[in-house]
């Protein structure tokens, strides 16, 4: 599959991430939606390297998780490339605008973007 869709017309169409010329882009049923700078999406999220870990609250409220990737370290940049979002997700990054405001350092569909990361990075390797 190449990562398009019809809009809407099937739940189960995945749209891929991909970094071309240090840029972020979703691939859309119009083509490739800009997210940003990878360089930036890295930084937003503490950097090239992510530890795996898993917190002693969540192995206490969910005894059946899968630690075992517990210390591994991963490449975020790796892990961005490799994401994949439903229609909902892409619709919600075109809605967003492309550009900061005010003082702030990523845009609102950055921001997004960056919190879906931090949740994949969070919830460790399946």
């Amino acid at each position: 599959m190449d990562g398009r869709g019809r809009r809407g017309a099937d739940k189960g169409v995945r749209y891929r991430t991909r970094i071309e010329d240090g840029q972020v882009y979703v691939q859309s049923d119009d083509g490739p939606l800009l997210v940003g700078d990878a360089a930036a999406v890295i930084e937003a999220v503490g950097g090239p390297a992510w530890t795996i870990d898993y917190s002693d609250w969540e192995r206490e409220r969910y005894p059946d998780l899968d630690t075992s990737d517990q210390g591994l370290v991963v490449d975020v940049r790796d892990m961005l490339a490799a994401m994949e979002h439903d229609g909902g997700f892409v619709e919600s990054l075109r809605a967003l605008p492309e550009q900061p405001r005010g003082d702030d350092d990523l845009s609102p569909r950055m921001g997004l973007f960056v919190g879906k990361l931090l949740e994949n990075l969070q919830s460790g390797v399946e």
